[in-house]
């Protein structure tokens, strides 16, 4: 691994930037790196305002000292094994079929530089290095967890990406959302980057076409299970949709989850929904033709724990509420 190098700017801020938040100004008076790094950098210290630690949100007056000491950003290392958490699922010579934890990120990148799937990948199969993303076909969230399918030859490659494109694979997502639905529905909404934060996406006219096919499964007092199925693949579909409609994911407080609970909550139930620390969000089935064979292959993934817990804590709720009525 290279060395890290030090990096080291002090600028004074435009009076213009005045009512602007820190990570705006940064961004606008750093443009050498990208806001999700000047964020991190605000985050962890390594960049102040006259020499204080302030929140990403910190609006500026103008005039202000903007400091920056960190160590220089890690390239990302697409070739580094390691040792990465994830389970087989499937595996012949053209591909893979991986089942991936909530928490690991699926390749390197900003602020992810390594101790990624793909460095899992490597790990058992230094082949995968010859590939483009090593052989990744398509992504899920950092805090998504479920089923990936991985290519292991060019071909395979190749055959995937075009299946995907067409919509031939099929990708259905158990979830756990805000609200009580009334029941399923398709979501057919451009979605684009949201232009106010380079972390999110939001729907617009000016977007990229997605639709996605909802399902609704159990009702609780304050929330849904729902099966959510992909017809497109775009960034954050599933959670820009779902919250576009007033159902954002439990936990998912990007997308406008705000801890939502039901009349009289039990103790547990407001654990349970405070304490869940990601989206509720479980990649559960896969289907798609074999890119060789054209066998037709067909996967599931089951819930996680914290999704088993938070689902059975639902239930006890709703059922004692029931009960009380009586």
């Amino acid at each position: 691994m290279p060395s890290e190098t030090n990096i080291s700017r002090a600028i004074r801020i435009d009076a213009n930037l005045a009512g602007e938040r820190i990570d705006k100004a940064a961004a606008l008076l750093l443009p050498e790196f990208s806001r999700t790094q000047l964020v991190e950098w605000v985050r962890d210290g390594s960049l102040t305002l006259d020499g204080r630690v302030v929140p990403a949100k910190q609006r500026v007056f103008g005039g202000e000292a903007l400091v920056l000491n960190a160590a220089a950003p890690t390239a990302p290392r697409w070739d580094v094994p390691q040792l990465v958490p994830f389970r087989c699922v499937y595996e012949d010579d053209a591909l893979l079929v991986v089942d991936k934890p909530a928490g690991v990120v699926v390749h390197p990148g900003a602020g992810n530089p390594d101790r990624t799937l793909v460095n899992g990948l490597l790990q058992v199969l230094p082949a995968q290095a010859v590939l483009p993303r090593a052989g990744i076909v398509h992504r899920l969230d950092k805090d998504t967890s479920g089923l990936l399918v991985v290519a292991k030859s060019a071909a395979a490659l190749r055959q995937l990406t075009r299946a995907l494109a067409r919509h031939d694979v099929t990708r259905r997502y158990r979830a756990i959302v805000e609200g009580v639905m009334t029941g399923g529905r398709t979501i057919d909404a451009p979605i684009g980057r949201d232009p106010g934060n380079r972390l999110r996406q939001r729907v617009t006219a000016i977007g990229r076409p997605a639709l996605t096919r909802v399902q609704l499964v159990e009702r609780y007092r304050a929330h849904c299970l729902i099966t959510a199925e992909l017809e497109t693949g775009r960034t954050h579909q599933i959670r820009v949709h779902l919250s576009s409609i007033g159902h954002p994911l439990v936990g998912d407080s990007r997308y406008g989850a705000r801890g939502r609970l039901p009349l009289r909550p039990s103790i547990e139930l407001l654990e349970a929904i405070r304490g869940f620390d990601r989206q509720a969000l479980h990649a559960a089935e896969l289907e798609f033709a074999h890119p060789i064979s054209g066998e037709p292959l067909s996967f599931a993934s089951p819930l996680p724990d914290d999704l088993v817990r938070l689902i059975d804590t639902l239930s006890r709720d709703r059922a004692d509420a029931e009960e009380s009525v009586r």
